[in-house]
């Protein structure tokens, strides 16, 4: 949801977000590919990647949502982890709920790069 939001409201000659994650599922989660549609964002062909160290040093801010210590250790790139809930298995309105959450923080992250 992140990568999905950044890349739609960030100057695309600027920046350019990369979803990955410390254990990736095979596929989108169905309730994150509904919740984003609603906001016009299609995750439908979407593949979930691994997060590797070699992917994170291309990187200029790292951002988590609580991969703890399975986070790659990247020297120079800057890390902001944020608390947010999953998704998967939550009833459709708390996943609305966080989707709203993860925009509002993509907001804030774009005013600071």
């Amino acid at each position: 949801m992140a990568a999905a939001f950044f890349n739609a409201l960030a100057d695309q000659k600027r920046a350019r977000a990369v979803s990955a994650g410390t254990k990736p599922a095979k596929s989108v989660h169905p309730v994150v590919i509904q919740v984003m549609s609603e906001v016009g964002i299609d995750l439908a062909g979407g593949q979930p990647q691994l997060l590797t160290s070699e992917l994170a040093g291309k990187a200029q801010v790292l951002v988590t949502m609580g991969c703890g210590e399975q986070c790659p250790y990247v020297p120079g790139v800057r890390i902001v982890d944020w608390h947010v809930a999953d998704p998967k298995g939550q009833p459709l309105q708390r996943a609305r709920e966080i989707r709203d959450e993860i925009r509002e923080r993509v907001r804030m992250l774009l005013t600071m790069i």
